[in-house]
C-alpha cells in the first residue's frame, strides 16, 4: 500500500514538471498579444481613479437618517383618519363639519401656545429635543449692531422694525450724520407698507388701542365703511413717512412713488395727486407705479362717471407723453376703475382690451389650457418646498379635462408637494373639486376606487359632494351600493332614487339600517341637545323607508315623532302606511292609524275611514 502511494506521488510531480512550462509559455503569448497603446490607457486610468476616489473611513449619518428610513417604508392608509386626529381616537371626524371643529380647534391651541412662547421666552430656554427642533422654540430675532450708524438702520429695514428704524434715523439725523437716498428711500416703502406701526407677526392676537381707534382710516366718498378698512395701515396727519418725506434733502421718482403708493393705499386720495403734482414741478419722471396708484384712485377724485373717465384718460395721456410703457397692472387698474364708470364700463372695457393687444400684453384670461400644460410638462416629476396658492390647481380642473387633473394629482404626490395645497381649508376645496371632477368624467367603479383612496383619509365629502356622487351611483344604476357610502347624505335624496327602482330584500334592509342611523343623529338623550331637527320631508322619507323594508313598528314610531315635532305627514304617507297594514290584516293598528289622521286634520281622513271599513273585519267598538 506504502509503496503505490510513493509511486503515485512520483508520477504526479513528473506531469507538474511538464506540465507548468508549457503553461507558462502559452500564457505569456496570449498576454503579448494585447496591445501597448491599450495597456498603458488602463495604467493611466488606473493612476488617476486611484488619484480621484478617496474611500472615506466612516460614513457620516444625519440624525434624521433613520427615521428617514423608516418613513420610506410606509404610505398612508386610506381607512385610518388624518394624522392630526390619531392622537386621540373621539376627534375622528365624520363629517365636513366635524373635520373644521375638530382641526380649527387644533390650531387654536396650536397658535395660543405658541403665542405664549413668544411672549414669554424666558420660561421656554430648555431644548428638550434632539435634534433641535425650531418651531418649538421661541422665535428670537434680535438686532446685531446696536450702534448708531446707516448699516444699524438697513439692518432694522430688512427686520421690518418700523419704529425702531425711524427711531434710529431720527438719530442720525440730530447727530449729523448723511443717510443715502437708497437707504431712505426703502425706509419709505417700508413705512408706506405698514404705516407706523411695526407689522403684526403671525399667530399674533389683534391688539387696538384707543388712539388707533380714533385715528381710523377715512373712509372713500360714497361708500360706507367696511371691516377690512380696520385692518388697512393708519395714515395720521403729518406722519412718519410725510415727515422723513420733507426732511429729505435730495428726492428722486422712488421717493415720490413710495409716498404716493402709500397714499392711495390707505384711499388718501387728493394728497396723492398733490404729491404727484410736487413731482412734475420739480421735472421728474413718474414711473410705472405711481400711475397705476392715481389710476385706480382716479374714481374716488370724481363724483360723476364721465367725469372719472376723463380724468383716467387724462393719467394715460400724461404715461404717453412722459414715454412711460404700461404694463399688465396698469390696464388691470383701469378695468377695476372702469368698474366704478357705470355704464361707460361696457363700451370702454373693449377699447381697453382692444389696446392691451396693440401693445402686445396678453389677457391673462387667453389660452389656459396651453399654459397649464406647459407649466405641468415642466413641473412633472420635480418636487418643491415652497408654499403656494392652493387656487393654482383647483384652477386646472375647472377645465373638465381628466388628464390634467391626474397629471396635477400626480404631482401633488411628488416629495413634499402636498405643501402646495395649503391649509385644510383650501385642501377640501382642491379635493372636493376632484372628487366632483371624478364623478362627472369617470366609470363607477373608478369613482368608488377613489372614494375608497380620499375617504376618509383626506377627504369628508359635504353634501354637495355626497349628492355628486349620489348622481354617479344613479346614472350607472348601482343602486346596491347606496348603503356603503350613505354617510353623510341627504337622507331625502337617497330615498328618491331608492322609490324609483326595486330592490332587493337585502339592499332594502340595508337601507332601512341606513335610516335608523339617521334618525339616531336626530334622537338624543334626554339630557344632550338635539342635533338636528326633524323635518316633514325627513320624517316622512324615514318612514317610507322602513314601511318598505317591512320594519312596521320601527315605521310606526316615526309616525309618532310627527306629532311630538309639530309636523304634519304628507297624505301619500298615510296612504302607502294603510297599505302595509292591510298586509298584515292588523284592524287595530288601521283604527289608531284613522285617529292618528283626524288628529292631524287631513283632507284624506274620510277617504281612509271608507278604505277601513271596505278592506278591514271591524268589531262594534272599532266601527
Amino acid at each position: 500500500m506504502a509503496s503505490s502511494c510513493a509511486h503515485a506521488g512520483r508520477c504526479v510531480y513528473r506531469t507538474r514538471r511538464v506540465f507548468l512550462p508549457a503553461f507558462e509559455h502559452w500564457r505569456c503569448r496570449r498576454t503579448f498579444a494585447w496591445t501597448t497603446s491599450l495597456s498603458q490607457e488602463a495604467a493611466v486610468a488606473n493612476e488617476g481613479s486611484a488619484e480621484d476616489i478617496v474611500i472615506p473611513k466612516k460614513k457620516s449619518w444625519s440624525k434624521e437618517a433613520v427615521l428617514q428610513a423608516l418613513a420610506s417604508t410606509v404610505s398612508r392608509d386610506p381607512t385610518a383618519a388624518q394624522y392630526i386626529f390619531q392622537d386621540d381616537p373621539f376627534l375622528t371626524p365624520r363629517t365636513p363639519g366635524e373635520f373644521k371643529l375638530y382641526s380649527l380647534s387644533q390650531e387654536s391651541g396650536r397658535n395660543a401656545a405658541k403665542y405664549f412662547v413668544d411672549t414669554y421666552p424666558k420660561f421656554f430656554q430648555k431644548d428638550f429635543a434632539e435634534p433641535h427642533i425650531p418651531c418649538l422654540m421661541p422665535e428670537s430675532v434680535q438686532l446685531q449692531i446696536d450702534e448708531v450708524s446707516e448699516a444699524a438702520l438697513v439692518e432694522r429695514i430688512e427686520l421690518r422694525k418700523v419704529k425702531a428704524a425711524v427711531d434710529l434715523y431720527d438719530q442720525l439725523l440730530q447727530a449729523g450724520t448723511k443717510v443715502s437716498l437708497d437707504v431712505t428711500n426703502n425706509l419709505l416703502d417700508l413705512i408706506c407698507l405698514y404705516g407706523d406701526q411695526d407689522p403684526k407677526q403671525e399667530n399674533e392676537p389683534e391688539q387696538r388701542k384707543e388712539d388707533t381707534a380714533q385715528d381710523d382710516v377715512k373712509t372713500r366718498k360714497g361708500r360706507l365703511r367696511k371691516a377690512s378698512d380696520l385692518l388697512k395701515p393708519v395714515w395720521r396727519e403729518n406722519n412718519s413717512a410725510e415727515r422723513i418725506f420733507s426732511l429729505m434733502p435730495e428726492r428722486n421718482a422712488h421717493s415720490y412713488s413710495a409716498l404716493v403708493r402709500g397714499m392711495v393705499k390707505v384711499a388718501i386720495t387728493s394728497p396723492a395727486f398733490n404729491t404727484y403734482t410736487d413731482l412734475l414741478n420739480n421735472r421728474l419722471t413718474a414711473d410705472v407705479h405711481i400711475f397705476n396708484a392715481l389710476i385706480s384712485a382716479a374714481p374716488d377724485m370724481r363724483e360723476k362717471y364721465n367725469e372719472r373717465w376723463d380724468l383716467i384718460l387724462d393719467l394715460l395721456k400724461q404715461m404717453s407723453e412722459q414715454k412711460v410703457k404700461p404694463n399688465m397692472l396698469t390696464f388691470n387698474a383701469v378695468l377695476k376703475a372702469l368698474k366704478r364708470c357705470g355704464p361707460l364700463a361696457r363700451s370702454q372695457s373693449l377699447l381697453v382690451i382692444g389696446e392691451m393687444k396693440a401693445l402686445g400684453i396678453a389677457s391673462p384670461a387667453h389660452g389656459h389650457t396651453e399654459i397649464l400644460q406647459d407649466v405641468l410638462n415642466e413641473l412633472s416629476g420635480k418636487s418643491f418646498h415652497k408654499r403656494l396658492l392652493a387656487f393654482a390647481s383647483i384652477q386646472c380642473l375647472d377645465n373638465k379635462d381628466m388628464e390634467q387633473a391626474y397629471r396635477v394629482h400626480h404631482l401633488l404626490g411628488e416629495g413634499e408637494n402636498w405643501r402646495l395645497l395649503g391649509d385644510s381649508y383650501q385642501q377640501s376645496i382642491y379635493y372636493g373639486r376632484f372628487f366632483n371632477l371624478l364623478c362627472m368624467m369617470e366609470h363607477i367603479d373608478v369613482v368608488l376606487k377613489w372614494y375608497r383612496e380620499l375617504i376618509p383619509s383626506l377627504y369628508y365629502p359635504n353634501s354637495h359632494g355626497m349628492q355628486d356622487l349620489l348622481q354617479a351611483l344613479d346614472t350607472d344604476s348601482r343602486l346596491d351600493l347606496i348603503p356603503l357610502i350613505w354617510k353623510g347624505g341627504r337622507i331625502d335624496k337617497i330615498k328618491c332614487m331608492y322609490l324609483r327602482s326595486g330592490l332587493c330584500r337585502v339592499v332594502q334592509e340595508s337601507f332601512a339600517e341606513c335610516a335608523l342611523d339617521v334618525k339616531s343623529l336626530y334622537v338624543q338623550g334626554e339630557r344632550a341637545r338635539p342635533l338636528l331637527e326633524w323635518t316633514a320631508t325627513s320624517l316622512g322619507n324615514i318612514t317610507s323607508i322602513l314601511l318598505s323594508a317591512h320594519k312596521r313598528q320601527q315605521a310606526w314610531e316615526m309616525l309618532q315623532l310627527f306629532k311630538d315635532s309639530n309636523r304634519v305627514p304628507s297624505e301619500s304617507l298615510m296612504l302607502d302606511f294603510l297599505s302595509s297594514i292591510k298586509d298584515s290584516n292588523d284592524a287595530g293598528r288601521a283604527v289608531e292609524l284613522l285617529r292618528l289622521s283626524a288628529s292631524f286634520c287631513l283632507a284624506i281622513t274620510p277617504k281612509l275611514i271608507e278604505q277601513v271599513q271596505q278592506e278591514f273585519v271591524l268589531s262594534e267598538d272599532q266601527k
